[in-house]
Order: structure tokens, then C-alpha cells, then sequence
């Protein structure tokens, strides 16, 4: 899994320059580890691991790390800067993102800024007018040469290369070390919640499986799907309040499961602005955390809703 997402850093040796026209790479570790946790996933409908508690649970573990992990701290604080909050809870945020799996902060940004660069034309990393599941997932293990040089990261994503922290989570995939680690401890904190509260060793084994099935492995693949449907469904189904020069739709049903995500045309048409509902039925889970958070003094400088270059379509408010 080391070459997933790592590309040089200030100071190493960049790769010799690719074809124009590469043969299409797999990102076999990569690959590997997403078969590996959609087949571990699957053991959740088992009698044995399957619980209704661990299926509530992924409303609160999706709203940790998906919500605030990746809607948040990945998407709209590192990459579009809509939001500021102290460096400490910024850090938190972000490696709650970086639990996700989702490959790195710089590796995840600088992709999003790309794709808003050229959304839905040449160079969109991740498109599905290339084909449906290509937009999906398809994308993230095939090596994009382009992707993965120095000159683009130093082009899209200058501002976190110059963090020492977000450099440190990139060199050598340290973030893969991080996700490891949050999985080694909650499934420990299942484990000893187990022992504890258990009458035999059976049950408290039996609840130490559940606990990192659900909290974990279901959760991560669950997180992944909702976060790449944004790519792929908001880019395919659904309305549009503006005519925006990509293919971006806003979709009730994938703003449903990501706490705010979907309405995706709305983004496209004002990148920057941290709510993405713009109608008053347009729910944005994400916004109102971050409008909590303004309340007690832990966010400042959120950007308005503000759209003033495309054009409204009909029934837009």
C-alpha cells in the first residue's frame, strides 16, 4: 500500500516525467486493502457479528469522521477554506478525516481542487462522464501520473505543503499508520468493554468482533460510498439550481446520508461558501454543526451563501 497516494515532498527526488498518454497503473496495495474491507464488511450480516446497535451506530461514526472528518475538515475547511478554527481542533478534525481512508489531506485536496478546475471536462480526475464507475471509485486505485507529480501538488495545494503537519501525515503514507492506529483502538476499547460488562469470555470475544466489524470496517466502507456517491450520483442524478458549466446535480438522497454533501450543484456554483443548502428545505447537517461551533466561539470567518456568477434556474429562491 505505499505507493497509494504518495508523491514527493519538498526536498526529495521528483519521478521522471510520464508518458502523455500512460498505460492505465493499478494502485495494487490500495486496491487490495479496499477488497480486503468490502469482504471483511460482509461479515456483518453474519448471526454472529450482526447487531441493531451496530447499525445505529453508524449515524454517530458517520458523523464523526464522515461529517466532520470529510465533509468538514477535508472538503470544506482544506479545501475551499469556508471556515477557521483553532489550529488544535483543526488537527482533530482533520485526523478524523484522515480515519477514513480516504488517502491523505494533501493527496484529497489536491484532487477536489482539480476537479474543480475542470469538472465534467479533460483532466477531471474523477468525472463519471468517463463511465459511471470511474466516477464512483474507479478513479482512486489507477495511477494518474499527472496526480501524483510534484509540480501539480506545488501548483494546487501550496498552502498545505507548507504545513509541517499535513507533510508529515504524506511522506512515507503516515496516514495509513494513523487510520491503523484509530482501528487498533477502538477495537481494543471493544475488547475491554467486553471483558468488563461480559458474564463469560465468549460474549465479552462475541462483543470485542462487534464493536470493530461495525465501528470500523462497516464504517469506513460506508463512509467511502457516500463520500465517492457525491462524485458519481451528484453527477448524474438529480436538479439543478444553477447553471453551472459541469454536470453537477444536487441530490436529496445523497445529502441525506451525507449530512449536507449532495446538494452539489448549489457547491459548484459557490465553491467557497460553507453551507451547501441554499433552498430552506436543503438540509445541511455539517453547516448547522458549524454554526454550533460558531455559537461557543470554536469557528469564526464561515463564508456566506453567496452565488453571483451563474444564473438561477427556474424555481431557484
Amino acid at each position: 500500500m505505499s505507493s497509494a497516494f504518495s508523491v514527493p515532498v519538498p526536498g526529495s527526488v521528483g519521478p521522471a516525467p510520464a508518458a502523455r498518454h500512460p498505460k492505465p497503473k493499478l494502485i495494487g496495495g490500495f486496491l487490495a486493502a479496499i477488497i480486503t474491507l468490502h469482504l471483511l464488511a460482509l461479515t456483518a450480516f453474519l448471526p454472529y457479528v450482526f447487531s441493531w446497535w451496530g447499525v445505529a451506530s453508524l449515524l454517530v461514526t458517520n458523523f464523526i469522521f464522515g461529517s466532520i472528518g470529510i465533509n468538514l475538515a477535508y472538503h470544506r475547511l482544506l479545501t475551499h477554506r469556508a471556515v477557521e478554527f483553532p489550529l488544535w481542533l483543526e488537527r482533530v478534525f482533520t485526523l478524523c478525516g484522515v480515519c477514513c481512508l480516504e488517502g491523505s489531506p494533501l493527496w484529497w485536496v489536491m484532487n477536489h481542487r482539480v476537479h474543480h478546475q475542470k469538472s465534467d471536462h479533460d483532466g477531471d480526475p474523477h468525472s463519471p462522464r468517463e463511465s459511471f464507475f470511474w466516477g464512483h471509485m474507479g478513479w482512486i486505485y489507477i495511477h494518474d501520473a499527472e496526480r501524483y507529480r510534484l509540480a501539480t501538488y506545488e501548483k494546487y495545494v501550496p498552502d498545505l505543503m507548507a504545513d509541517p503537519f499535513h507533510r508529515w501525515l504524506h511522506r512515507g503514507n503516515k496516514w495509513v499508520l494513523v487510520y491503523l492506529a484509530h482501528a487498533l483502538l477502538i477495537a481494543a476499547a471493544g475488547f475491554a468493554v467486553g471483558f468488563a460488562v461480559m458474564d463469560t469470555t465468549a460474549e465479552a470475544v462475541r462483543l470485542g468482533v462487534q464493536v470493530f466489524v461495525w465501528g470500523v470496517v462497516v464504517r469506513t466502507v460506508y463512509v467511502l460510498h457516500i463520500s465517492l456517491a457525491v462524485n458519481s450520483f451528484a453527477h448524474r442524478f438529480g436538479y439543478r439550481n444553477y447553471e453551472t458549466t459541469d454536470e453537477s446535480r444536487n441530490n436529496w438522497w445523497v445529502a441525506l446520508l451525507t449530512n449536507g454533501e449532495g446538494w452539489h450543484n448549489n457547491h459548484h456554483a459557490a465553491p467557497r461558501t460553507c453551507s451547501q443548502g441554499h433552498r430552506w428545505w436543503e438540509l445541511d447537517l455539517t453547516f448547522t454543526f458549524v454554526r454550533a461551533l460558531e455559537l461557543v466561539g470554536l469557528a469564526k470567518n464561515v463564508v456566506p451563501v453567496k452565488v453571483a456568477s451563474y444564473k438561477q434556474m427556474g424555481g431557484a429562491e
